[in-house]
Parts: C-alpha cells; sequence; structure tokens
C-alpha cells in the first residue's frame, strides 16, 4: 500500500478548521494547492476535485464519511476496485487548538503500477496543511 500523511498544528478550534475545510471556495481560494472544486462538500456528495500537483486531470471523489469538526474522507477510483484512493481528514483537538492529520492511501491491484507514476505528494501536502493553517488561523477572530 502506498500513502502520503502529514500532521499540522493549528491555533484554531477544531469548529473553525472544519468549517474552512468543507469550504469548497475558501479550499481553492487559500492557497492548499487545489486549483478547482465542483460539487458541494457534504455527507455521500459528489466531488471534482482539480490541483497543483497533476494539472488539468479532474479527480472524481465521494465524500463517504462526514463527522463534523472530527473526521471527513473522500474516496475515489477505478471500477471493480482495481485503483482505490482513499483521503482521510481528522481534527483533534490539541490544548486550545487543533491537530489536523491528513492521509492518502492508494489500494487496488493497479496501486503498484499507477504508484510508479504519481507525483512526490509530500509537497502538495504540506502546502494543504499550511494553507488550512492559515486559513484557519485568519479567520479563529
Amino acid at each position: 500500500m502506498l500513502f502520503f500523511e502529514i500532521r499540522q498544528a493549528i491555533d484554531a478550534s477544531p469548529d473553525r478548521v472544519w468549517a474552512n475545510l468543507v469550504d469548497a471556495g475558501k479550499i481553492v481560494e487559500g492557497g492548499l494547492g487545489v486549483t478547482r472544486i465542483e460539487g458541494r462538500i457534504g455527507p455521500g456528495e459528489q466531488i471534482k476535485l482539480w490541483t497543483e500537483a497533476a494539472p488539468g486531470r479532474a479527480f472524481a471523489l465521494r465524500v463517504s464519511v462526514w463527522q463534523p469538526s472530527r473526521r471527513m474522507v473522500w474516496e475515489g477510483g477505478m471500477p471493480l476496485g482495481l485503483f482505490r484512493g482513499v483521503r482521510q481528514f481528522n481534527l483533534s483537538e490539541a490544548g486550545a487548538g487543533t491537530l489536523f492529520h491528513m492521509r492518502e492511501e492508494y489500494s487496488g491491484p493497479l496501486a503498484g503500477l499507477i504508484g510508479k507514476s504519481l507525483p512526490d505528494l509530500n509537497p502538495s501536502f504540506a502546502a494543504f496543511a499550511s494553507g488550512l493553517q492559515r486559513l484557519s488561523e485568519r479567520t479563529q477572530a
């Protein structure tokens, strides 16, 4: 299994971080490495997402887990489970702030082959986490 992950301490409440995490406009405009989102981020919703890490490519995703201010999961992939990507967003209280944890796992029979063609997503994950931190701390007031 191939995966990428990041943890980021954010000086804002889990509710504030969550509000920014589920606002497609803020994600796109906030410097998180996402260039476009079609659809509404909500429980059971389908979205299409474009990123700086894979310009020109849309990712069709479903919001499969929705636990406000705690956890959200986006899933996408190929038919028959040949390739599957699962991105988890977890928020936990850390003192007066939030620990943000994002992890994306790839699985399925084609994961090894497709994984070889994936760019290093660590810089993209760092941009997402630091962008969410800036956005959440700025709007904490």
